[in-house]
């Protein structure tokens, strides 16, 4: 709870006029869609493959972009935030490689919110059965208005964590198999805390549980 509180602290100072931040502060997150539910978008997938073909090769999830970019890094992040492969890892294996994303600097860090983003052990096993998996899209990322003007009225109100909040748009896509075997789309946005120092790359600090326009 400390850690969620500096966090809370430093985007709110940037970020005072989203409104969506208070239930940031109280721990009442707002509803995030499951990423193992059923998207609103559904289709039959004849082609699709079957549970016991192999899983492709190569890293399920992608390693950090390094990058100074706030926006840049967001974008990247988003997408891996949005992507998982029950064929090819295992929940805590899946949740390992998110862990990599995230800024060394404990007190900024808030996992709990990012962790909130993946489907937890129970649901992954039952979407494993069906060899579900997910890609993601990323359509563009900006720094939400409220904290422009923010970072504007105070520029030095930055420099002491370097924390921005950049909101991203994209679309998320889902396949499985079995017997109902289906795939389907849908829109996702969120807003990204993002830590970038001026000696190193960014990192991630936290998700907030409402999307700053």
């Amino acid at each position: 709870m400390l850690h969620r509180s500096l966090i809370v602290a430093v985007v709110l100072a940037l970020l005072t006029a989203v409104a969506g931040l208070v239930a940031y502060l109280t721990r009442e997150e707002a509803p995030v869609a499951p990423a193992g539910s059923v998207p609103e978008t559904r289709q039959s997938a004849p082609a699709a493959p079957s549970p016991t073909a192999p899983a492709p090769k190569g890293r399920a999830v992608a390693a950090p972009v390094k990058t100074s970019d706030p926006v840049v890094f967001a974008k990247a992040a988003a997408k891996v935030l949005w992507s998982y492969d029950t064929r090819r890892l295992s929940q805590p294996e899946h949740m390992a490689g998110l862990e990599r994303w995230m800024t060394a600097e404990k007190k900024y860090a808030d996992w709990e919110s990012v962790a909130d983003q993946v489907p937890d052990r129970v649901l992954w096993a039952r979407l494993q059965d069906n060899a579900q998996y997910a890609t993601a899209t990323v359509g563009e990322g900006h720094f939400p208005q409220a904290f422009k003007t923010a970072l504007a009225n105070d520029p030095g109100a930055i420099t002491e964590a370097y924390v921005y909040a950049v909101t991203v748009t994209g679309r998320q896509s889902i396949v499985w198999t079995g017997v109902d075997a289906g795939s389907g789309a849908e829109p996702r946005s969120a807003t990204l805390a993002v830590q970038c120092r001026p000696d190193r790359a960014c990192a991630l600090a936290a998700v907030l549980p409402t999307p700053a326009p």
